[in-house]
């Protein structure tokens, strides 16, 4: 029995790690759950409120052994930043996200267990904090919100001591009341967050099948371009037959076009799914085949880009996923120079493969309208595009995942106007042979 014990308990010790990595280390932090606007202004109304209400409630109906007035307004001041402009204009600016989170953190956590220490423990704030334990879960991510409320505890306590010179140890049944509350806050926050996973993965599962579906009439679309071509070349006129051809030619780039867009949206619809199997891969045969056979719009678009290979490497990477992702980067870039006021020249697009400090390098640049500076933090976000009306914001998110998938980074520079460069940083693969 004692290999088999073994065997199981290194298999779960396995499930364990992948469980710590996938939900812990890798899953995107929600600063704030479920962003809005309106969800910031009800947050800051109950602030304002709230600290005005109980602290009558505490002095005049209830009295309680300890409250401080100043403490009370100064709270409910600060949840006058959440009905302003320059927070509820953009929930998921920085700005925006960590005045939210600093507040919340100060007005929950620090404050409850503060004034649960100032008021001796009693049965009133045992409540409070519990009750404030699973309001905070559901404000912001779990792990955002056990770190906070571990610190809370500790400053909550390291506060109290300083003003009281006493702190009071926590009777077995408030710490088991407590820690109750903070598991089932816990174990909420981590279904909320499980429930939001399978939402965006049956959103992208729907775009994957949406995209297949199209394959079918533009396959109809490119039989036509062959009809129309084998139509040409019997008994046609001259005249006609090159505008019959022109035609066939630009259904058939129209096809090719779509297809790789439904290729997009069906690797997009593997975010958070991303196959295992990797194999060595060229980096400049990569490249040199993502830039010929990618469907340009026209030949000056074709003649713009330009690579240059400074030292070629090989990675450990899925080939078909790498290949979108430099798709991806080059369809932003010409979509780029296209936005910018003047028509693309010959080297305006540029794809360079080398080493940097012991890893290989894929960088694409280009001279177009570049990113905003406070763009540039999101931009590898979900659902967040620099594309208004265009886009769907997954593009490089799919490019972020697959990139780290092999163990590599993707960075990017970006100044206005001036064009932007986005760097691949991979691990070089040496065959041992």
């Amino acid at each position: 029995m004692l290999p088999l014990d073994r065997l199981w308990f290194h298999s779960a010790r396995a499930r364990l790690f992948r469980w710590f990595m996938t939900e812990v280390v890798h899953e995107p932090l929600d600063l704030i759950l479920h962003a809005s606007a309106a969800r910031l202004k009800w947050t800051g109304f109950a602030l304002c409120s709230g600290n005005i209400f109980f602290w009558l409630v505490w002095t005049q109906w209830l009295p309680q052994p300890f409250e401080s007035a100043p403490v009370r307004f100064t709270l409910s001041i600060s949840g006058l930043l959440f009905l302003s402009n320059s927070i509820n204009r953009d929930v998921s600016s920085r700005w925006s996200v960590w005045t939210f989170s600093l507040v919340c953190f100060v007005s929950m956590p620090v404050f409850f267990f503060w004034m649960y220490w100032m008021n001796q423990g009693n049965a009133v704030w045992l409540a409070s904090v519990c009750g404030m334990l699973l309001i905070y879960y559901n404000l912001t991510d779990w792990r955002v919100a056990t770190i906070g409320s571990c610190l809370g505890l500790i400053l909550g306590c390291a506060f109290s001591y300083l003003m009281a010179q006493e702190t009071l140890p926590l009777p077995p049944e408030n710490l088991l009341a407590i820690g109750f509350a903070w598991v089932s806050a816990v174990l909420l926050g981590l279904s909320s967050a499980n429930l939001r996973r399978t939402r965006l993965i049956n959103t992208l599962s729907t775009m994957a099948v949406m995209a297949h579906e199209l394959r079918t009439p533009l396959a109809t679309v490119n039989l036509m371009g062959d009809v129309l071509r084998t139509l040409a070349r019997n008994d046609v006129p001259e005249g006609k037959r090159k505008k019959i051809e022109e035609l066939s030619t630009r259904l058939q780039n129209l096809v090719r076009s779509m297809n790789r867009q439904i290729d997009t949206q069906i690797s997009n619809a593997q975010l958070l799914r991303l196959p295992r199997e990797q194999s060595p891969v060229m980096a400049g045969d990569l490249v040199s085949e993502v830039i010929n056979n990618y469907p340009y719009r026209s030949t000056r678009e074709r003649d713009c880009v330009r690579l240059h290979i400074q030292e070629d490497f090989c990675f450990m990477a899925s080939r078909p996923l790498f290949m979108q992702v430099i798709t991806n980067l080059l369809k932003n870039a010409l979509h780029s120079l296209a936005s910018a006021s003047t028509a693309p020249n010959p080297g305006d697009l540029r794809i360079d493969v080398g080493v940097h400090r012991g890893k290989g390098r894929i960088a694409v640049s280009d001279d177009g309208v570049g990113i905003a500076h406070e763009q540039q933090a999101r931009i590898f976000e979900p659902f967040f595009s620099t594309q208004a009306g265009a886009g769907n914001g997954l593009g490089l998110t799919f490019c972020k995942n697959v990139v780290e998938a092999a163990h590599g980074t993707i960075s990017v520079h970006s100044v206005p106007t001036m064009g932007a460069v986005f760097m691949v940083d991979l691990p070089i693969y040496r065959d041992a042979h």
